[in-house]
């Protein structure tokens, strides 16, 4: 047998296997309150992070902008959409 001749595949009856059931027991615990409270707590705390790291990140960004002069003239205000905006002081 070469190796690009095809072996035959095994035929596999394609049947179903239903599992026993059982009853599911109430839960009367206070675990899934806690994973509550523990998971918006962690969301929080996610969220005040990025939202600090972000304004750092701005913050710096605005001081090097004040620094550097542009040739054409001070920038007193900018707005950035879709490509940058300044409005230049004449």
């Amino acid at each position: 047998m070469s190796q690009f001749e095809e072996d035959e595949g095994e035929i596999v009856d394609g049947l179903p296997v239903v599992a026993e059931s059982r009853a599911i027991e109430p839960t009367r615990s206070l675990v899934p309150a806690r994973q509550a409270a523990a998971l918006a707590a962690t969301g929080f705390v996610a969220g005040a992070a990025t939202v600090a790291v972000v304004h750092r990140r701005r913050t710096r960004v605005a001081r090097r902008r004040r620094r550097k002069a542009g040739a054409l003239g001070e920038i007193v205000a900018s707005n950035s959409f879709l490509v940058d905006v300044h409005l230049l002081k004449r």
